[in-house]
Order: structure tokens, then C-alpha cells, then sequence
């Protein structure tokens, strides 16, 4: 099968009929996904009307299949005006310009209704002492579940190096600016902030701490979140400059722990928790992913990364194991209408026990 670079290199000669540019390098073509023999990705239209697209789309199809891919799914949509801004503002050195354009005007976060004692919103960090334990899986469907739960949901993406949440939430527009405020982007009753709205497609950020310290406070003091009852935020695994951030800018925060079963993801892990402890930040609860594989045709589990290393770690943080997570990826279909690629629907086994986590949280939290 195709790689992700070699689809990008066969689909680059397509250019716009509208300006003879070519989309790739236009960043119009976007979230491709390969998986088996099948190839997914989104075309973002400088111009109305079928023809337009249906010259796009036949080049496409006609170039993979010459590739030998038959089965492709193209979602098509007109481009916003946060897309056109984006176009007009592309530069050749990509971070410096995505710099600027996050700079805020907002009030001092001291000052923010948001951080108020008073404003009701509960702050969740989610963290992990290592990458590659799905934390941000973990994140994005909690949000989800208690946003099904009735509540209303943030979420910001403050793993600034890895952000990941608006591909994993299948987001394909960016936010849009009114008098000066952001206004995120909501998907499944959740709002979204994303340093990945803000950086073109592959770019890599090139920031040194402070930079990061002050992209963080933006999300928080020029973003339009309106009226929340939870912030959930994804931080960078370890315990970082972002990490250290937010511990400083949310003293009320409360944290959730991600860890696979193995040993050494648990004893890494510990790291984060004892951070959080040593700043008088109340542990929530461990989360095991990936705790073991179920068979589909026979229901037998198989402990592939061993066992136990969830509920070491919450005994060690003195708190509880909230969930152990299968491993495993939502059956999610590309042509559906809500499709995400880290989503798990409500009635999936992952999507029950996520619907249980978030009943916690919320028992946890609201205790009082």
C-alpha cells in the first residue's frame, strides 16, 4: 500500500482550476488516511459550483487509481474565510508567521472571568509521564462523554509540539476571529483549541518555553469559550515548561493520569503524578490504555503489555484506577457524516467505559 509522502507526491501536479496553483502546495488537500487498500482525504474548494469539483475530484481518482488504488473517499467543502486568511498568509519560514497571527489582545489572566473562583468551570488536565500511551485519545472521548453527559466542554491542545486533537476529532476548519477573540471550533457539543489550527499541515514548532507559556495563556484569555462547566486541557507527556505552566496559571486544576500496563510506563508516569501532588494538584484517578487485546470471534484476552502497572501507579499517587481501556480503534467508516478517527461511539465497548470515567469525573468534581 501507499504511503501518506508517496500520496502527497503523486497528487502534487493537481492544480486549482481556478488559479492554476498547486493544491498541495496550497495546503487544500488535507487529513489523508490509509488504511488497508483504502485511501481517505479532505479537498478543501476555493470555488463554488460542480464542475469545479468534479475537476478536482476525477484527477484525483484518476491519478491514484493509475497508482492502483480503486477504493478512495474524497470529502469536499467550500473553503472558510479562516482558510482564504491562511492562503493569504502563507510564508516561507511557516512558524514565525503562525506566530503573529496568535498574538492577543487579551486581559491578564488574573483578571479573566474564566479563572475566577466563582466561574464554576472545572479544570482537567490530562497527563502522562510518556508519549505513545494514548493520552490524547483518552483526553478527546472523555471530553466527548461528558459532553453527552449534558455538560459544556473545552478542550484546549497544550501539547504544543504533538498537537493532535483536531485530526483525531476529524475537525477540518480552523476557528475564525470576531472583534478580537477566537472563537473555537465545536465538534460533538465540544469546543476545541488547537495549536494545529494555527501551524500549516507537517510544520514543525520551533519554540522555546516562554513562547509556548505565552500561546497557552491566549488560549485561556483571548478565546471566546463562553459558558463551560468543564476545561479539559492535553498536556505534553513529562513534566515540562507547558506542564509547569499550567500548574502555575490553574491552581484549582485537577488532574487525570494516562499509563499503559507496562512496568515502565507506570514508573515514568509516577513522575507526572508526583508533580501534580507537589503542587497541591488533586489526582482524579489513573487511567489504563491499551490494558490488554480482546479477541473478536472468541472474547479471550490477551495481556499484551502485561499487567497490572495502572493500579501500581494509582497506589502509589494514593488514588484510584478510574478505567482499564482495550486496546484497540473505533470502527469508524470515512463516508459517515460525523466520522472521526479516534471517536468512539456511545455504544462501543470503549465508548460505555469512557461514558463511566466521565460519570466519575463528574461525581468527583461536583461533590460539593
Amino acid at each position: 500500500m501507499l504511503s501518506r509522502e508517496q500520496v502527497q507526491e503523486i497528487l502534487q501536479p493537481i492544480v486549482d482550476p481556478s488559479n492554476g496553483k498547486s493544491l498541495s502546495e496550497m495546503q487544500l488537500i488535507r487529513h489523508i488516511m490509509i488504511k488497508e487498500d483504502r485511501i481517505s482525504l479532505s479537498v478543501i474548494c476555493l470555488e463554488q459550483g460542480d464542475d469545479y469539483r468534479k475537476t478536482i475530484e476525477h484527477e484525483i481518482r484518476d491519478r491514484l487509481k493509475a497508482a492502483g488504488v480503486e477504493d478512495v473517499h474524497i470529502r469536499m467543502r467550500d473553503a472558510t474565510d479562516h482558510d482564504r486568511q491562511a492562503l493569504n498568509g502563507q510564508d516561507t519560514n511557516g512558524n514565525e508567521e503562525d506566530g503573529r497571527k496568535l498574538k492577543g489582545h487579551g486581559a491578564g489572566l488574573e483578571n479573566h472571568a474564566l479563572l475566577q473562583e466563582d466561574s464554576g468551570v472545572h479544570f482537567i488536565a490530562i497527563a502522562s509521564g510518556k508519549g505513545g500511551v494514548g493520552k490524547s485519545t483518552v483526553t478527546v472521548n472523555l471530553a466527548v462523554a461528558l459532553a453527552r453527559q449534558g455538560k459544556r466542554v473545552g478542550l484546549i491542545d497544550a501539547d504544543i509540539y504533538g498537537f493532535s486533537v483536531p485530526d483525531m476529532m476529524g475537525l477540518e476548519e480552523g476557528p475564525i476571529v470576531d472583534d478580537e477573540i477566537i472563537i473555537p471550533v465545536e465538534r460533538f457539543g465540544v469546543k476545541v483549541m488547537s495549536m494545529g489550527f494555527f501551524i500549516r499541515e507537517n510544520n514543525p514548532v520551533i519554540w522555546r518555553g516562554p513562547m509556548l507559556g505565552k500561546m497557552l495563556r491566549q488560549f485561556l484569555s483571548d478565546v471566546g469559550w463562553g459558558e463551560l462547566d468543564y476545561l479539559l486541557l492535553d498536556l505534553p507527556p513529562g513534566t515540562g515548561d507547558v506542564a509547569l505552566d499550567v500548574h502555575q496559571m490553574l491552581p484549582q486544576s485537577k488532574e487525570i493520569i494516562v499509563t499503559t500496563p507496562h512496568a515502565t510506563a507506570a514508573f515514568v508516569a509516577a513522575r507526572a503524578g508526583a508533580m501534580a501532588l507537589q503542587t497541591d494538584h488533586e489526582i482524579l484517578g489513573v487511567v489504563e490504555n491499551m490494558a490488554y487485546y480482546e479477541c473478536g470471534a472468541c472474547g479471550e484476552r490477551d495481556f499484551v503489555f502485561g499487567k497490572g502497572g495502572g493500579a501500581r501507579l494509582a497506589e502509589t499517587l494514593h488514588t484510584e484506577l478510574l478505567a482499564q481501556l482495550p486496546l484497540g480503534v473505533p470502527d469508524n467508516h470515512p463516508s459517515e457524516a460525523d466520522f472521526s478517527p479516534s471517536i468512539y461511539k456511545q455504544d462501543s465497548v470503549s465508548g460505555q467505559i469512557y461514558d463511566e470515567i466521565a460519570r466519575v469525573v463528574v461525581e468527583k468534581c461536583e461533590k460539593d
